[in-house]
């Protein structure tokens, strides 16, 4: 097990050498993947010449990349050193449900002071990521999120390797943080942010090797955004979307990636030593600017023509003709919002199936959205009835997308379907994960404000 200041000091360095191979490298020892792993307030540089109050893992931003192995255990010791509880929720991996980190649901929160060590083996290889699960608004919105990778079993061959974190910030011209909230955004597409960043700083340039290989891992883990990736006529290949290898990987033109959403891109770099490749969000016809790549010195002498095939996730195979039917409708439910008792409102603008979430604890857990049945295979029709996008995730499980009435699918395996305005789709998995699994909207405003509840896998 490292030490905290061994894990800052490593991740800190492996986190500014950009023209490596890799920006992280799997700590631990043998077969096992160790980590230290602490929330607390730290101050970071988010705009020139200020400080940020933010909330950190291990005191920097971005947070750690946790790098493990599939089929290989995982440790994490996770030490709450904020003055609330929290816990911390592992985006896309199908975990045991005691290790998911929903409070109250399938653990109890971790307070102040307290260490939680999350134990578990990664079944499948991809990109992920973990944040809180808890006062979720003001604990991602203020920092606390990171990328956990997981490497293949017969890892391929890449000459780097670069994680592109996504995120927007709320900030006065100081640093100080805006209100991350404001009721009537909430009740829309979600409150923005008004500074983008990517791995924590505005419009980066990520160096890469000339002529390499190069596999590059977008994660949004803002709270609100949706971002539309384009390369604007530069040849890369998507070859993973939400931590699920593509079969048959195919070009990017552009990709809708909502929060919570990642993607896996392959290209060739430019063999000229200096070349830039900007990468854009691209809103209509118009390409506006997230950062740069720029090609650097390789002291590889191979030449590159193709991209690796990543191998498949071993999720199970449905069985359409025998799956049970079900349907989930998301909705807006207007300002019909319940006032509590001190005459202040609790905002509810969402519903799934009329039903807005109403929170939870220790003694009070409200009807799940339905009741699964372990080993059978559902078929699942989600109906976004909004004008907004909604990016809706599954815990514990992968899906398959089928249809969609706003675009042509290839079947493709996910956690996290971005529905959008007044699109119905189709989906299906096989429930083979016991335990009772939070199903949401990660727009963060969307899900405290009514669009979540939990399925019943027994």
């Amino acid at each position: 097990m490292l030490t905290r200041r061994q894990f800052i000091q490593t991740t800190a360095i492996a986190t500014t050498l950009t023209s490596l191979p890799a920006i992280s490298v799997a700590m631990g020892s043998g077969p096992d993947y160790h980590y230290d792993l602490i929330a607390e307030e730290s101050a970071i540089s988010i705009l020139p010449n200020t400080q940020t109050p933010a909330w950190t893992f291990n005191q920097q931003f971005p947070a750690p990349v946790i790098r493990a192995k599939q089929g290989q255990p995982l440790t994490i010791r996770f030490t709450n050193k904020l003055k609330e509880p929290t816990t911390i929720h592992w985006h896309g991996l199908r975990i045991p449900i005691a290790m998911d980190g929903v409070p109250f649901l399938s653990q109890p929160p971790i307070m102040p002071g307290e260490t939680f060590t999350y134990q578990f083996t990664p079944p499948d290889a991809g990109t992920f990521w973990y944040h809180p699960h808890m006062n979720s608004v003001k604990q991602l919105g203020k920092g606390l999120v990171g990328v956990l990778i997981v490497d293949e079993a017969e890892k391929p061959e890449f000459d780097h390797d670069v994680v592109i974190g996504l995120k927007d910030w709320r900030l006065e011209d100081d640093g100080s943080f805006l209100p991350l909230s404001i009721p009537r955004y909430a009740a829309r597409g979600g409150t923005l942010g008004n500074v983008k960043t990517v791995e924590g700083k505005i419009k980066p340039i990520f160096e890469i090797p000339a002529g390499g290989r190069v596999r590059a891992r977008f994660a949004n883990m803002d709270n609100t955004r949706t971002y539309n990736l384009s390369m604007k006529g530069f040849n890369a290949t998507v070859i993973a979307e939400d931590g699920n290898a593509v079969a048959t990987p195919y070009p990017l033109v552009d990709r809708k990636t909502g929060v919570g959403m990642r993607l896996d891109l392959g290209f060739i770099a430019p063999e000229e030593v200096g070349k830039e490749v900007i990468v854009y969000d691209k809103k209509g016809k118009l390409h506006f600017e997230i950062f740069r790549f720029k090609t650097v010195a390789s002291t590889s002498k191979k030449i590159h023509r193709d991209i690796p095939v990543l191998p498949v996730n071993p999720i199970a195979s449905v069985d359409i003709e025998q799956a049970e039917k079900l349907s989930f409708v998301f909705e807006w439910a207007g300002a019909l919002s319940p006032t509590k008792k001190d005459g202040s409102v609790k905002h509810q603008f969402w519903t799934i199936n009329k039903r807005a979430w109403k929170g939870m604890s220790a003694n009070n857990l409200p009807e799940p959205l339905a009741r699964l049945e372990l080993g059978k295979t559902y078929l699942i029709t989600l109906t976004n009835t909004t004008p907004h996008h909604h990016p809706i995730h599954l815990h514990g499980h992968t899906f398959t997308v089928l249809k969609s009435t706003k675009r042509d699918i290839t079947p493709y395996h996910t956690d996290t379907i971005l529905l959008a305005k007044n699109e119905r789709a189709q989906i299906a998995f096989v429930a083979d994960n016991p335990g009772q699994w939070m199903f949401h909207c990660h727009v963060i405003e969307h899900m405290k404000t009514g669009l979540m509840g939990f399925i019943d896998v027994t």
